[in-house]
């Protein structure tokens, strides 16, 4: 491959960058959080490029990383009513921080040869995640009615294996607290450790209690919580790529650090999974933090509750919302004369994205909105345009999955699927037309997201890796 000129590698990834979803206007519900606000878009992208060459791996050699983790971490102790002995480290993300999270409460007991965790049906998969790669059995209990975590089942789960207990603030799919008070006091009164994964409510929720919503007790003035997560890259709307994984404690912390010395090169430390990182992430979010301030942040917050408080009092006939968000996150629920699935496809022939989400242990699909402050000044729009996309998806009428087809991908086994099985599926879906053109993503997803929601869990999992491993292969030439 020849080089190109500085000109035509921007205009190439301009290019490129046409088929993405928008990343600022508000109108990308999923994903992506959007202050609004071009100033704090410029200065966090500016911080980025200034430290993308900088190495986070030694903090000697570049003191400044350290300064501005250890003040990020600061705001976010100030933030969440963390007591001065709490400490902390900035991730490249919400799962890193959930998987240092597990490993830290996995390897705090190395006495147990079999340690478990209990988290609720609705916790992020991130924690499943941490479960296979650590080897900790994840413990999955019910929620109620209010899709939260069960305390009774909670408690009935928690035996002499158990090295953490999980709760959410709030959950992803529904946008709810878990009764983490509860959660709390259960670990606490076992000598267990309680995280929060508060890596959306993390950086709104205390604004929300300071604006007098109703606000269940989650963060660290809640007794026995020993950890939260919370992630600055969502509505701390700094640029992708940080986290913050906070603990009550330095001692609860120390079985988080890895270093190696037996090696005849330099003597491996590291506070989180990764050893070389790019300072640029973390400039960007010390950037925005400090540009935003306080105020700044109570003021995006106000901007994203008003957004969602319209969102829920206008949803139109045909949507209901399926319970009372307390954070930023809504989930609708079609009536019987439509179906989520083309309701977000038509959502986005207007120019919305909007989440799809499987029908989950008899609850039927829904929409997921994660809504941002820049959402604000588009919601009338937002309610129009859901309206017209329930009455063209009531016209449509429901996505029919073929009987062959049902009775194909039900009789599939998730462990044994073949090649051939695979592209039986992507030639039904309309995937793959022609299998010498490789793979190609239908204008409408519906009818593929109808077909995966009839799979079981396992096997929506290894129909969706062997389709990743299909879209991952080399561009050559």
């Amino acid at each position: 491959m020849n080089g190109s000129t500085h000109d035509d590698v921007l205009a190439r990834l301009r290019e490129l960058q046409t088929g993405d979803l928008p990343v600022h206007g508000g109108r990308t519900l999923a994903y992506v959080y959007d202050s609004g606000l071009a100033e704090v878009d410029r200065i966090g992208r500016e911080a980025v490029a200034t430290y993308a060459a900088s190495n986070g791996l030694d903090p000697t050699s570049f003191p400044s990383l350290l300064t501005m983790e250890n003040e990020l971490v600061g705001f976010a102790c100030d933030l969440l009513s963390a007591p001065d002995t709490a400490v902390g480290s900035v991730t490249s993300g919400g799962t890193e921080s959930v998987l240092l999270a597990v490993q830290g409460a996995r390897d705090s007991r190395p006495d147990l040869t079999s340690p478990s965790m209990v988290v609720p049906s609705t916790v992020h998969a991130a924690f499943l995640k941490a479960a296979h790669y650590f080897g900790v059995s994840a413990r999955v209990v019910p929620v109620g009615s209010d899709f939260r975590a069960d305390v009774a089942a909670t408690a009935a789960a928690i035996d002499d294996s158990t090295v953490l207990v999980v709760g959410s603030a709030p959950s992803y799919a529904h946008g709810v607290i878990d009764p983490i008070a509860s959660l709390a006091s259960l670990a606490g009164g076992r000598g267990i450790r309680c995280h929060v994964d508060a890596c959306i409510g993390g950086w709104v929720l205390p604004y929300a209690e300071r604006l007098g919503r109703p606000v269940p007790p989650w963060s660290f003035a809640v007794e026995g919580v020993t950890s939260i997560s919370v992630d600055t890259h969502k509505y701390g709307y700094a640029p992708k790529g940080t986290s913050l994984l906070l603990h009550r404690t330095a001692e609860l912390r120390m079985p988080q650090y890895f270093a190696s010395a037996d090696w005849p090169g330099y003597t491996m430390l590291n506070s989180t999974m990764q050893s070389t990182k790019s300072g640029g992430p973390l400039a960007g979010a010390w950037a925005v933090v400090q540009h935003l301030g306080d105020e700044g942040y109570l003021e995006l917050a106000t901007a994203v509750f008003d957004a969602v408080d319209r969102i829920v009092a206008g949803v139109p006939e045909g949507l209901s919302v399926v319970v009372p968000p307390d954070s930023t996150l809504v989930a609708l629920a079609t009536d019987d004369t439509c179906d989520a699935f083309t309701v977000c496809d038509e959502m986005r022939e207007r120019g919305w994205y909007v989440q799809p989400q499987m029908s989950y242990a008899g609850a039927p699909p829904t929409i997921h909105l994660s809504v941002s402050a820049a959402t604000l000044t588009s919601v009338d729009d937002l309610l129009a345009d859901l309206a017209a996309s329930v009455a063209a998806a009531r016209t449509a009428g429901p996505v029919e999955v073929p009987r062959g087809v049902r009775d194909f991908i039900e009789a599939l086994d998730p462990a044994a699927l073949t090649d051939e099985d695979f592209d039986g599926l992507l030639a039904a879906s309309g995937l793959l037309s022609d299998p010498t053109a490789g793979l190609a993503l239908p204008d409408r997803m519906a009818p593929v997201n109808a077909m995966l929601d009839i799979a079981s869990p396992a096997l929506r999992e290894s129909l969706l890796i062997a389709f990743l491993d299909r879209l991952q292969r080399p561009l050559r030439g």
